[in-house]
């Protein structure tokens, strides 16, 4: 008898084991197809309409590391610095070798000042062989050590960004603001030179490279391209800037 039952039993738990994997894998596809359609609405750039299609799919089921990197992306975009960590770090713990989501983290990171912890982050992701954008990871190592006023370091990092990645706009400005820190407004140039061929709709380039012309006082060059923020950029803070720089420099060195 106690035979019988223990097969018994064990038939029943048998069963209740299929169907619950049944069920679970039912709500991953649910999940899935919810977060597929967030990340449409992300591709629109409707961060609202994303968000809540990703939270109803996390309601589904929680356990997809790309719903919680996704989740962060969109929580950046609002600027709700606090809740992006929180889903990447959940992101990683889920898997931890998703490397996207771990420069992610070290983004939120850079974005609350917290150099540090952004710095062991990119790290890590610089070390991962399969990383498909090295020269991301790398630039912001760049700029973590920039804004830690290790400006050797920065400029380390930035040059091994540019080796992987030459006409990386964002590696060639954050090389030239180091440039700029350390005393060396003709490598700056240079660097800003570069970047804007590649980006020439980024306001703040040719601002950088106004004021790095000015620093070497070659003023009418400095106008020029105060005068092209103006242009690409009008009713902004970089244009009300810039025009202020116009007005000074024509009071005080062009007489």
């Amino acid at each position: 008898m106690n035979r019988k039952w223990l097969c018994y039993t064990g038939f029943i738990f048998y069963i209740f084991c299929i169907a619950s994997c049944a069920d679970i894998e039912l709500l991953k596809k649910q999940e899935e197809a919810g977060r597929l359609v967030g990340e449409a609405y992300m591709g629109q750039k409707d961060y609202t309409a994303a968000l809540n299609e990703l939270l109803k799919a996390e309601r589904t089921y929680t356990n997809d590391p790309h719903l919680h990197n996704d989740l962060g992306l969109v929580y950046m975009t609002k600027d709700q610095l606090t809740l992006a960590i929180e889903h990447f770090k959940k992101a990683i713990d889920l898997k931890p070798d998703y490397a996207p989501a771990r420069n992610n983290l070290g983004t939120a990171y850079l974005a609350t000042k917290n150099w540090d912890s952004a710095i062991i982050c990119f790290k890590e992701v610089s070390r991962d062989l399969l990383y498909a954008t090295p020269h991301y990871p790398l630039t912001n190592l760049g700029w973590a050590y920039y804004n830690k006023k290790e400006f050797a370091l920065a400029e380390s990092y930035y040059k091994e960004a540019l080796k992987i990645g030459p006409n990386f706009p964002i590696a060639l400005r954050g090389l030239g603001l180091t440039y700029i820190a350390i005393g060396n407004p003709l490598d700056a140039v240079n660097c800003f030179e570069r970047a804007v061929k590649y980006s020439p709709g980024f306001p703040e380039l040719f601002s950088d490279l106004a004021g790095a012309y000015a620093m070497l006082k070659e003023y009418n060059k400095a106008l020029l391209f105060y005068r092209k923020v103006v242009s690409i950029a009008p009713g902004s803070q970089l244009a009300a800037e810039a025009i202020n720089e116009i007005s000074r420099i024509q009071k005080e060195h062009l007489k």
